[in-house]
């Protein structure tokens, strides 16, 4: 849980502008309900001209 929480809390510190101007960051969450039983998907990424950085947890 440390290590996703760190990687987090550094995508916000590059979301914020630390090095020039703001980006503003995307999320994503789903929750799906199959015959398997139910699960859930979430990411966090940000995106910046061609190059694009996501987190999916």
């Amino acid at each position: 849980m440390k290590p996703v929480l760190t990687l987090m809390a550094l995508l916000a510190l590059a979301a914020c502008g630390a090095d020039g101007e703001p980006v503003k960051p995307t999320a994503d969450a789903s929750v799906t309900l199959g015959p398997g039983g139910v699960s859930s998907r979430a990411s966090v990424g940000i995106t910046r001209g061609p190059v694009s950085v996501r987190v999916g947890l």
